[in-house]
This record gives structure tokens, sequence and C-alpha cells, in this order.
């Protein structure tokens, strides 16, 4: 039985080794899904250069971030929307070859305690402009993911009356790597969809090289084909926090269908989602769909074994510890301990001992009697004192390896890689192989 231990709120004033980020970087990384996007945070120089290294360590990329360097005195005494102009001013004059298609502005917490008019000073820009609140006291680095897909449609996407009843849009989650958006989206094509991702990190951080890296962001939908969206027949959104997103496409036409996933990990939602698909298409999925399904099941038989008997501690943002947990139920899995980065209502359906809204020195009661933890990077160093505990890295950030934009945990072939990945750890910690 689950226990919903904390619901929206954590019960201390501060964080000790935490798992949450901030709003505006999950801002930040979706705006790098907008093909020659300028991500532009209205916030101090220390705020932008902490997210820019942050993400560069996690992907290994060069990243296109700038910032407005408003401080807490020139943003009572100037005023913030005198530095967001002269921010786009001084950073196009002195990369004249910068042509960005878009200024994606995101606020931080200073800024939206000035209350600065981030709406009104895109009257004054000439280059495409999209603003969304994001103030990092509020929620954390999936709702401002969520929060800029909302203002790209509500902004950009020029509403219709008809629909296209090939095209699909396809609404990730913040969590979802940039191969397991290209998986999913290279599904829809096999059957026969005009498939497009909001935001579309499969193409901009995949580890592609290419020019003018680190300048605008590279890859993504293109901004002309956001303004087209709402002639889409379907939306798809995986993850609850993509709602809101969905919801305001829908408002762009009210033909639109909207298809939820709360995630697309394991055998049931790989099912149901190709089920969906199929449905809309009448056309069977192609052959490796099928072998990857028999993958899974088998995968699924060979690893139970080891997950079957033992126990997990798993954190995270709450829709990728959703799919994780239903995963490692899917295979006999006993989940301790749940520890979300805030509080989501999809995070009481996962069955877990217990589930609440915390940090890693929160977890660390858990570690003794678990088996293997599923975190971020900041947990390898609580667990250096427990050998006998096993660790599988996820969510942000992951200093410690390499290739995490090819990690894909979705879907048949995506849940077939991560089965494997625990049950191989599990046996080292287990077996001392």
């Amino acid at each position: 039985m689950m226990e919903l231990k904390l619901s929206k709120h954590e019960h201390k004033p501060l964080q000790i080794n935490p798992i949450k980020h901030s709003q505006p970087m999950g801002a930040a990384l979706a705006f790098m899904g907008v093909k020659d996007c300028m991500p532009l945070m209205h916030a101090s120089q220390g705020c932008a250069s902490y997210t820019k290294v942050f993400y560069t360590r996690h992907f290994n990329e060069p990243i296109a971030i700038y910032n407005t360097s408003v401080s807490d005195i020139t943003a009572v005494l100037d005023g913030g929307d005198y530095s967001i102009l002269m921010a786009i001013e001084n950073i196009t004059k002195k990369n004249k070859t910068l042509k960005p298609s878009l200024i994606g502005l995101h606020t931080t917490g200073l800024t939206e305690t000035k209350g600065d008019d981030v709406r009104g000073v895109g009257m004054h820009i000439e280059i495409p402009y999209c603003y969304v609140n994001t103030p990092d006291y509020e929620g954390g680095m999936e709702s401002g993911w969520a929060l800029t897909a909302k203002s790209l449609i509500e902004q950009l996407c020029e509403p219709s009356t008809e629909i296209k009843q090939d095209k699909i849009v396809l609404l990730p989650h913040v969590s979802m790597q940039p191969i397991e958006v290209e998986r999913i989206k290279e599904l829809c094509v096999s059957f026969g969809f005009e498939t497009y991702a909001l935001p579309d990190i499969s193409t901009a951080l995949d580890g592609y090289l290419d020019e003018g890296q680190g300048k605008l962001a590279t890859g993504g939908i293109t901004v002309e084909e956001i303004q087209g969206l709402a002639d889409a027949a379907t939306v798809v959104t995986i993850g609850s926090s993509m709602e809101v997103a969905a919801k305001a496409l829908l408002e762009k036409n009210e033909k639109i269908n909207h298809i939820h996933f709360d995630h697309l990990m394991g055998l049931d939602a790989s099912d149901n989602f190709v089920a969906s698909l199929m449905q809309i298409r009448q056309i069977n999925p192609i052959p490796s769909v099928k072998r990857w399904r028999g993958r899974l099941q088998d995968a699924m038989l060979d690893c139970h074994f080891l997950t079957g008997s033992s126990h997990f501690v798993v954190t995270g943002e709450p829709d990728m510890v959703v799919g994780i947990c239903a995963l490692l139920r899917s295979v006999g899995g006993t989940i301790d301990a749940v520890v979300s980065t805030v509080y989501a209502p999809i995070l009481e359906t996962i069955e877990a001992g217990t589930v609440f809204v915390g940090d890693l020195e929160d977890a660390r009661e858990h570690f003794k009697k678990t088996d293997l933890v599923i975190s971020n990077f900041h947990a390898e160093r609580l667990l250096h004192k427990y050998s006998d505990k096993g660790l599988v890295i996820r969510g942000f950030p992951n200093y410690e390896e390499l290739g995490n934009q090819l990690k894909n945990d979705q879907h048949y072939e995506g849940s077939c890689h991560f089965l494997f990945e625990i049950a191989n750890t599990l046996r080292k910690v287990k077996h001392h192989v």
C-alpha cells in the first residue's frame, strides 16, 4: 500500500543534498528544443552560468544560454525591462552573424519579485519573442519545461479550424532524453504520421557535431512549425506535467484529439501507445515493433528473478519516477521509498512503501534496507558507505557517465535496456560478480 508521507510541501526550511532543480533551468532546456532559439535568462550572470555548466556537464555539449546580467541593485534602480532590451542589443551587436529565430525569455526569482513587464518588452523587439514566467521559488525543473511548452503554443501557434488526419504532435516531459524523443517520433513516423515534438531536443542535444554549436540552439522544432501545430489531428502528452501544454493547443483548435499517457515505460504503457496509433491509422505496426515487444517480454522473464527479490529507492521528477516505478513493479520489484522533487497528483498512483517530497538527506534513512537506488549523480557520494548497495543514475544531473543523450528507457526497446541495466547492477551487488 502507498503512503503519501508528505503532500505538497517539505517538512524543513532548507534542502540538504537536493534533487530538485529550478523552473528557469527547465525553461532554458525547453527553449534549446527550438531551432536557432536564443534562450535568454532574465537573471544575474551567476544564475545563467550555473545552468550552462549544469547542462554542459550532463550532455557534454556546448550550451547556448544568455542572460540579462541584472543584479538586486540594477533590477530595482534601472528596471529589468531596460536590462532585457540592452542584453539583446549587446548580444546581437557583438555577434554580427547571430540571427536567432526566437528570443526565449524566462524569468527568475529576482525579476519575478521585482515584477518586470516581460510581456510588454516584446513590443520593442524586432526578433520573434516568447516569454515565460518561471520564478525559482515555485515549482521545479519539470514545471518550468511544461510552462515553456505552454507559452510557445499560446504565443506562437496560430489558431486553426482545419485538421490534417496524419499529423501528430508529441509533448514529452522534461526527463526524456534526446534519443527517447527521437525513438517515439520514429515510431509515429512508421505509422505514417507527420510527426512533431514540442519541445524537441532529439536533434538539438543528441551529440551530433554541427557548425555554430554553442551560439544558438541547434536542431529542434522550427518557429514556423510551431506556428502551424494547430492543424494536427492528434496531440499526445507523455507525462502529467504536459497536460497544461495540450490544453493550450486544444484552445487553438477544438477539433484536435488529445491522448494522454502518464509514461511510456513497460509493457502495458507501450501496448496502449501502439494500440492508440493503430486505432488512428487503422494499420498494424511494422515487424520490428512486434519483435521489440517480444524482446521486452523475454527481458521481463529473464530479469524478474533478480528484480522480484529486490528492494528499491527511486528519486527524481514526478513524471520520471512514475514510469520507473511502474516498470519495476511489473517485474515484481518492491519500492521502499520514492523521493520526488516537488508534489504532483500523479505521485499518488505509485505503489510504494512511502512517497514524499524531499531531498537525498531524507532518502538516506531508506538506503540501509534497500538493494538498489535509482537517483541522480548526487546520490553517488552518499552510497560510498554502503558497499552492498547498487546505484543506477537517472535524471538530472548525471556527471558520472557519458552518453546520457543516447540513453533510452522508453517504450519496448528502452524498457529492455533499462531492465537489463537494473538486473546486471543487482547481480553485481548481490553476487559480487
